[in-house]
């Protein structure tokens, strides 16, 4: 209600002020400035100003338009209509969408005035400038959010370990309650909320490319895939195979060391440790316990690629 409320004053105050500048000027219909201020705000700096770039664009097409067929009809509303035809369709292939309503706003006012000259057109140029700018100044305050993504990529990772320690539990355990799943619906909101605070701070920067959240996030998502794939075969589970003990110190362990900065080599060495230790175990006497260890072999497959995500992500960026 906080962030919705400030962002409703600002969109307010950059209105207002858009029409008394527009008013101070002595510009012909002044409260169009205050509405392509509103129209010009957007969720994000990079936004606004990119929205403000095809809007502009936009409008000077829209004059050419309007001339010609003001010109040629005469100021009235068949004119409008044609212009209307041949506007929007110039706004589909340019992928001018935010444009065609506002644009076409100001130029109905051609309609309204019966000419386009100079004064004018500068009118509508000025209205157009105003409510652009202000919407453009209204959004210069925004700022990066490092400490709400850094909460967020940090309540990440404490679920993705207290998922791995129940997963370590209920290996050795069958009959482990509450193992149903629902840490993962957790996960999945923080990981989505991770993703919109990151790609709005990506958006809010002008002097940086840094898409270092953005691919952080990106990468324990994709670990959120190989976790849930691992969780169904540790909930298939039947037994306790001989080789479980030895998977669940192995997931226990790793929970422990679990962090953003752990760039997953020794643990991958471990897993490798590990891995050749199963294999050098006796083969399964009975179906049942054939049945588990081919869930363990799945688990160990998962496992590894959980480890190789994180790891590829370390070397890309200590490189």
């Amino acid at each position: 209600m906080k962030k919705v409320f400030i962002n409703s004053i600002k969109i307010i105050i950059a209105a207002i002020l858009a029409i008394v500048i527009a008013q101070f000027l002595k510009l012909e219909f002044a409260i169009s400035a205050g509405i392509v201020a509103i129209l010009t705000i957007q969720p994000t700096k990079k936004e606004t100003v990119a929205t403000a770039l095809g809007r502009l664009y936009a409008f000077i097409v829209a004059l050419a338009i309007a001339y010609v067929s003001f010109s040629l009809i005469g100021y009235n509303v068949r004119a409008f209509f044609v212009y209307l035809v041949f506007f929007i369709l110039a706004c589909q292939m340019f992928k001018w969408y935010s444009a065609m309503a506002m644009n076409s706003v100001l130029i109905s006012h051609f309609v309204t005035l019966g000419n386009m000259d100079m004064t004018a057109v500068c009118n509508e140029v000025l209205i157009f400038v105003i409510g652009v700018g202000i919407g453009i100044l209204a959004n210069l305050h925004l700022r990066k959010r490092k400490d709400c993504i850094e909460r967020l990529k940090n309540e990440t990772d404490a679920q993705i370990v207290k998922i791995l320690k129940r997963m370590s539990e209920r290996i050795l355990n069958a009959d482990l309650s509450d193992y149903n799943g629902e840490c993962f619906q957790v996960l999945n909101r923080q990981i989505t909320e991770a993703q919109q605070v990151a790609e709005q701070n990506y958006k809010n920067q002008f002097q940086t490319d840094d898409i270092f959240d953005q691919e952080y996030v990106a990468m324990r998502d994709r670990q959120r895939h190989v976790l849930y794939e691992m969780y169904k075969d540790v909930r298939r589970l039947n037994s306790t195979p001989g080789t479980a003990q030895r998977i669940s110190e192995f997931l226990s362990e790793m929970a422990m060391v679990f962090d953003k900065d752990n760039d997953a080599v020794v643990l991958m060495e471990q897993f490798e440790d590990m891995s050749a230790y199963m294999k050098s175990q006796p083969l399964p006497v009975t179906r049942d316990e054939f049945e588990d260890r081919a869930r363990l072999f799945g688990l160990l497959c998962n496992l590894e690629e959980f480890l190789q995500i994180k790891a590829e992500f370390a070397k890309r960026y200590q490189s």
